[in-house]
């Protein structure tokens, strides 16, 4: 079961789901608007590897903004800092940004239940686009969970910024 926007904004006050900031204006009939934080990031080589931490460039977004260039990830990150212990959050692109050909979040869109902290979003650009710090450019909806709930405390929990992949520790653990 998905949560309304008013709702969402009822779970905020009652501090089963966190926002930081949140401003209700940003509350939609089924969902929370969310906006690009001010750092954006991308990988250095050409191929990337699952088994080796990946060379990782970052930078902030100037404030005149910044074109998005097509066969690139980027990596960005919210504003807002966002989780829930009681809901799952999913992040989804808003249809204003996904109309000029700007996907938001190309996989792994599902916020752990438990998870907080500024969402990693995987920005790719089909057509040059150019984006700016503060840009309205994703939502996040809230699901009710069934059955017993066990809490993230994951490799990303409390992540400020964007933050590239960290898949190479599965190896590490082996």
């Amino acid at each position: 079961m998905i949560l309304t926007g008013r709702e969402i904004g009822t779970q905020v006050k009652a501090d089963a789901i966190r926002i930081s900031p949140f401003d209700s204006q940003l509350l939609q009939p089924n969902s929370y608007n969310v906006h690009l934080g001010d750092r954006i990031g991308w990988y250095t080589s050409k191929v990337l590897d699952c088994a080796r931490e990946n060379p990782f460039e970052e930078t902030a977004i100037p404030s005149d903004g910044m074109v998005l260039e097509p066969d690139r990830i980027y990596l960005a990150s919210t504003r807002e800092m966002i989780g829930s212990n009681h809901f799952v959050p999913v992040v989804h692109g808003r249809s204003s940004t996904g109309r000029l050909g700007l996907f938001v979040h190309c996989t792994a869109d599902l916020i752990d239940i438990g998870s907080y902290g500024q969402l990693t979003l995987q920005l790719h650009a089909v057509h040059p686009v150019r984006i700016y710090p503060g840009l309205q450019i994703g939502q996040v909806t809230f699901w009710v969970p069934q059955g017993e709930i066990d809490l993230y405390d994951g490799k990303y929990q409390g992540s400020i910024g964007p933050q590239p992949s960290q898949v190479h520790k599965d190896f590490e653990a082996r």
